[in-house]
């Protein structure tokens, strides 16, 4: 059997664990809404035809923040079409899905769907299609009080109360040439900079996003976020970040080493953000919203289920559903550990996407909602995760891989919350056929009064829950865990994501 040591550092710590961190998002995408959150006439839907078995999956998964409504889909929507009287709301076909979108959910619906399972709201204004009026438009109609047209229209609409968006993302992937829009960085940085500072304008305390490149393997990847941030840096709050993974030609090692490629690509942001940092000479600090990241089998979609065609322009098609395997499970369990990693940079995320479209819950159309394998880790990280993240080092060995060379056997992330005294180890095993015996040292920890440790693995690392066995992969508590005065252990069975909790006294 391999074996791994792990050493956390309580009196380290990294940075704390902003809930902001497990974020989700929902766009106006496939059956992400209609069909997903929203189902009038389900056996459990409410009066406002809201399916009540999500509300409570995604209450049970803990997402905080929800980006809104897109993606994509913001750069050719407008905000004015998802408010008023539902009767009177126009229909639009969607380009970016190539679907019809029929605004029978906006901005209230959802805000109120929002307020029933707990969430905040972020909200994404179109920089693709529209401009800096109409961001402002949407953030007067949004977060005024009342006393002027915006504010009254808002309140006949049915919600006299302001809706109070904190964060807010100017634009979304405006590096691609798929978006509607597109721009250059320069432009792009000019108009989000003054976008942003008419924004603080009305209210200096708003947290803005500026897009960052759509991805670390764009070719407009480094300079596009030097350019932009040397437009807007002391005008925005965070830069995003975009990371999609699936696995490629069956090389499974690869993919279980996926985290290696988000580590590389938080670090050369956070190198950028502090470059442009030092040249203005500024005080201010931009932070990464790591604003969309899962595992998407994107060239699946690209190959098969793209829609075309200039007289087909479905409602809530099926687009993006993949079904998670174990192995999607420990990817997302470990791009989590990347993500809290680097709490000191990493402060907002937000897993793409909540229900149905590369989601962690599925639903069927008068049938069940169940939970994906990727479900697992999310929930569990989400309440677990508190307080700092502390200095943890690995000690593994390694395998080869295709993409990323030698990487460890084993990675990990530790928290540490003072005030309950919980202590939450996170940690994959990527070995794709031996099991790893970790072993931790508990320094500083004090006397441990209870300790527990669960697991997700399988013996078959594709297995998934579909609508057939909807409960075929979870979670089990790990018997092999054993803790005394000298430390710990634990075995790690091959592809596997585990926590483990250890519970001292506070302070």
């Amino acid at each position: 059997m391999a074996t791994a040591r792990l050493i956390f550092d309580t009196l380290l710590p990294v940075g704390e664990v902003n809930r902001r961190v497990f974020g989700s998002f929902v766009e106006h995408l496939g059956r992400s809404v209609y069909d997903g959150i929203y189902e009038p006439g389900h056996p459990t839907a409410d009066e406002r035809g809201f399916r009540t078995d999500v509300v409570e999956l995604v209450k049970g998964l803990g997402v905080s923040a929800i980006r809104y409504p897109g993606g994509n889909f913001v750069s050719g929507f407008r905000w004015e079409d998802s408010v008023g009287p539902v009767a009177d709301r126009p229909t639009r076909l969607d380009l970016a899905w190539h679907s019809t979108e029929t605004n029978e959910v906006g901005l209230h619906e959802f805000s109120s769907w929002l307020e029933t399972v707990g969430s905040e709201l972020m909200l994404a204004v179109n920089l693709g299609t529209r401009g800096t009026l109409e961001a402002l438009d949407l953030l007067e109609y949004s977060n005024l009080g009342g006393g002027s047209a915006l504010a009254e229209r808002r309140a006949a609409n049915g919600h006299p109360a302001p809706f109070d968006v904190r964060m807010w993302c100017l634009g979304n992937e405006m590096d691609g040439p798929w978006q509607l829009g597109h721009r250059s960085a320069d432009d792009y940085g000019k108009l989000a900079a003054q976008t942003a500072r008419a924004m603080r304008a009305f209210d200096p305390e708003l947290e803005l996003v500026v897009c960052g490149s759509s991805s670390a393997h764009m070719p407009t990847f480094g300079e596009w976020e030097r350019v932009v941030l040397t437009h807007s840096y002391d005008d925005v709050d965070y830069i995003s970040c975009h990371a999609y993974y699936e696995e490629k030609d069956g090389d499974l090692g690869s993919f279980l080493a996926s985290a290696v490629d988000m580590d590389s690509f938080i670090e050369s942001v956070v190198a950028t953000i502090d470059h442009v940092k030092a040249v203005k000479g500024s005080d201010h600090v931009v932070n990464i919203s790591f604003d969309e990241w899962n595992v998407w089998y994107n060239e699946r979609f690209e190959k098969v289920d793209k829609i075309t065609g200039v007289d087909n322009w479905p409602v809530a098609p099926r687009l993006l559903e993949d079904a998670y395997t174990v192995a999607d499970a420990v990817v997302v369990g470990n791009l989590l550990i990347s993500l809290l990693r680097r709490a000191d940079r990493v402060t907002s995320a937000s897993l793409a996407q909540l229900v149905n479209v590369i989601a962690p819950i599925m639903t069927e159309p008068g049938g069940i909602a169940w939970k994906q394998t990727t479900y697992f880790p999310f929930a569990l990280t989400s309440a677990l995760a508190t307080g700092s993240t502390v200095t943890t080092r690995i000690e593994s060995d390694s395998y080869d891989t295709a993409a990323y060379g030698r990487v460890p056997l084993v990675d990990a992330v530790t928290t540490h919350d003072a005030a309950t005294g919980r202590t939450s180890i996170f940690v994959v095993n990527r070995s794709r056929g031996d099991e790893v015996m970790l072993e931790f040292p508990l320094d500083g920890l004090g006397a441990v009064t209870d300790a527990s440790a669960q697991t997700l693995s399988d013996a078959d690392p594709y297995a998934v829950n579909t609508l057939q066995e909807p409960t075929r992969v979870g979670v089990a508590p790990n018997e092999t865990l054993r803790v005394s005065e000298d430390g710990g252990s634990i075995v790690l069975p091959p592809v596997s994501w585990t926590v483990i909790t250890l519970q001292s006294a506070a302070g």
